[in-house]
């Protein structure tokens, strides 16, 4: 969808661009030549009466006016920010259902807004990072994860639920350190989460897991039972800090450097959407504005 999205208001900049181009520098030229030649060129006439001698077509002058706008939001959407919703509890506690997210497109390089071909070179992600990009079994999805693994990591997910690192070119797998274990105020299915502070690389964020919920280390890829992903070049190994709720690298795979969209740096606006079962509105009209979530995430 969002593809789709990218590519009409590219054609749609595009032909309005065109038209105003054409209207700059030929059509407006005609219609003043008209003007000239029905009062003469001595005689000033002002813009409501140039508009009744040589009106200007509605749709140059509807494509004239929006031009700037479009090609503004273009420019912004494609290579600055890009705004995002949150879907899915996949990244909680970090990041709710609700959560309206800006994502810093030029963070990892600037792509053309419909093959996605990498222009320039800037930046590439850090361990620790919140990245979104398109999902790699099927591109059209868009998907957030945390960066995890780095090309050349060895990565290694314990059946106590924790991540070890072997970093390229090292001999040792460091454990990520976790600290500040408490109940958590989430729940699944009935189960109250445990919360605790991951160090991830220069990052510390919170992640959740069930305590009671085993993974499924029979569902992993690329192999059922193996605990192990070594990162191949140019490809990032991501996870969901809500562990035990998210389909990531470890279920379907490594993602690779150009699917990369951008980095998640800010949350701009957070909805509620809870609601009584009595209650008459539909599920997706928010009930309220979470505010204490707005500002930047970790």
């Amino acid at each position: 969808m969002a593809n789709v999205f990218s590519l009409i208001l590219v054609i749609v900049t595009l032909v309005t661009g065109i038209v105003w181009l054409f209207d700059k520098l030929v059509w407006r030229k005609k219609r003043q030549e008209k003007v000239r030649e029905l009062v003469g060129d001595n005689q000033k006439v002002d813009e409501q009466t140039q508009a009744k001698i040589a009106p200007q077509p509605w749709w140059v002058e509807n494509s004239v006016s929006i031009f700037p706008v479009i090609a503004f939001v273009l420019v912004l959407r494609s290579f600055i920010y890009e705004p995002f919703q949150i879907p899915s509890g996949s990244m909680m506690p970090t990041l709710l259902i609700g959560d309206f997210i800006l994502v810093e497109k030029y963070a990892y390089g600037l792509k053309d807004p419909v093959w996605r071909t990498q222009l320039v070179e800037t930046g590439k992600p850090e361990r620790g990072d919140i990245a979104v990009f398109k999902y790699p079994v099927n591109p059209s999805i868009d998907y957030i994860k945390r960066v995890v693994g780095l090309p050349g990591d060895v990565v290694r997910y314990s059946g106590k639920k924790e991540v070890c690192i072997q970093a390229k070119g090292s001999d040792e797998c460091k454990p990520v350190a976790l600290s500040n274990v408490e109940q958590s105020e989430f729940y699944q299915d009935g189960i109250p989460l445990i919360e605790m502070q991951e160090h991830l690389g220069d990052v510390e964020h919170h992640i959740l897991v069930n305590p009671l919920r085993r993974d499924r280390v029979s569902q992993y890829h690329p192999r059922g039972g193996v605990n192990e992903w070594v990162v191949p070049e140019g490809h990032y190994f991501m996870m969901g800090d809500n562990r035990d709720n998210s389909a990531d690298s470890r279920y379907w795979g490594f993602v690779p450097e150009g699917n990369l969209v951008g980095k998640a740096v800010a949350i701009w606006i957070s909805f509620e959407f809870e609601r009584d079962q009595d209650s008459i509105l539909p599920s997706w009209i928010p009930t309220g504005v979470r505010f204490n979530r707005i500002g930047g995430i970790n």
